[in-house]
């Protein structure tokens, strides 16, 4: 193991943890039946999510987004509010503990270019954030950042040829 795959593996799991924070931020916990606790999607989020896609969508200088976000995202707020909520906590896991770590990042890259096109003209931080997010998931998709400190190594050590851990072009 490389003291360079080591770092990008830190990374990897901060960067996980950004995303993970939506649990913090976007879930909360009902107990069903009086036992059996329950995560779901806050309906504080999925009624702040139409107001911020609609302030990102005012001014957006990309019209082919701003239609997309106008007539596709608040028409359909509350899936995308779910979709987003989730998305982002199952990047985070696949991050931290790099399980599935290429399909994380991919998602991750999703999420980021998606935020990044949605918010990028309301702050140069809103701009940077997202190009070092963007960055970020290109390299620990190429780099298999799951093979160094994370479940994917050992499903490569269990399984060499399964798919998720098949390094690419090879």
């Amino acid at each position: 193991m490389s003291h360079a795959a080591e770092c990008l593996a830190v990374l990897r799991v901060i960067v996980g943890l950004y995303f993970l924070k939506a649990l913090w931020t976007k879930f909360g916990v009902v107990i069903l039946g009086g036992v059996v606790p329950f995560i779901h999607v806050e309906q504080r989020w999925l009624s702040v999510m139409p107001k911020l896609v609609a302030k990102q969508a005012a001014d957006n200088p990309f019209p082919w987004y701003r239609t997309f976000l106008e007539n596709t995202v608040l028409t359909h707020a509350s899936l995308f509010g779910h979709l987003t909520a989730w998305g982002e906590v199952l990047v985070g896991l696949s991050l931290v503990f790099g399980l599935l770590a290429g399909l994380g990042a991919l998602g991750g890259l999703l999420l980021s270019v998606s935020y990044g096109l949605a918010a990028q003209h309301l702050s140069g931080a809103s701009f940077g954030l997202h190009y070092m997010l963007i960055s970020s998931m290109v390299l620990f998709f190429i780099a298999r950042s799951g093979r160094t400190l994370g479940l994917d190594a050992w499903i490569a050590r269990r399984w060499p040829e399964s798919w998720p851990t098949r390094r690419p072009l090879s």
